[in-house]
């Protein structure tokens, strides 16, 4: 049978807290109540000053006591003594709650971002896409009868050399090199860098 748990210094007939996780570690309801007397305002303390929230901060040192019952066969004496065990815990789940509620924030914001889509606007659109059309035209107008018609022909209507060449009637070489000189002439005048 074993004897009633009294925590207290050891040199007063008391029980140790080595003694008392070992009890725990056996499954003793009794010698967790007394763990959890002695260690409970510490678990507590560590939490608030890591996570700075009184509730969160409840929940840590909840889930520490919990640590301890299920983990408490892990304790060794031998790396140091059990107060040092178990701040080393609290300390471990308060910085994983702070990680993970900042985890969380930071998802937050990236979806909101995403989210965030610029609404289109369809006249600014439109204005655009006219001076656009605008300067290409004013563009066209600055390019040579024949550099203009093989553009045309090539852009506007898909035509391949070949048959820009067939539709001019001109040899292909200088279909070639007109289209080369005409695009040449429309990057230059649309301000294109390349």
């Amino acid at each position: 049978m074993t004897q009633p748990l009294q925590f207290g210094n050891a040199g007063a007939g008391g029980t140790r807290l080595e003694e008392v996780m070992e009890r725990v570690s056996h499954g003793d309801k009794d010698a967790f109540t007394v763990l959890y007397d002695a260690v409970s305002a510490t678990v507590f303390g560590i939490a608030v000053k890591v996570v700075r929230d009184r509730a969160q901060s409840e929940e840590v040192a909840q889930e520490v006591m919990i640590d301890l019952w299920r983990q408490a066969a892990r304790f060794r004496p031998e790396q140091g003594s059990v107060m040092t065990w178990v701040a080393t815990i609290a300390h471990r789940r308060a910085v994983d709650r702070v990680r993970s509620a900042q985890a969380a924030a930071n998802r937050e914001h990236a979806t909101a971002v995403r989210d965030q889509v610029r609404p289109f606007d369809e006249v600014a659109e439109q204005v655009e896409t006219r001076l656009e059309s605008e300067q290409v035209r004013r563009c066209l107008r600055g390019l040579t009868e024949l550099q203009r018609q093989a553009v045309t022909l090539a852009y506007y209507r898909g035509l391949t050399y070949r048959e820009v060449a067939e539709t001019l009637r001109s040899p292909l070489p200088t279909i070639k090199t007109r289209m080369r000189d005409g695009l040449i002439r429309l990057r230059d005048c649309m301000g294109v860098t390349t």
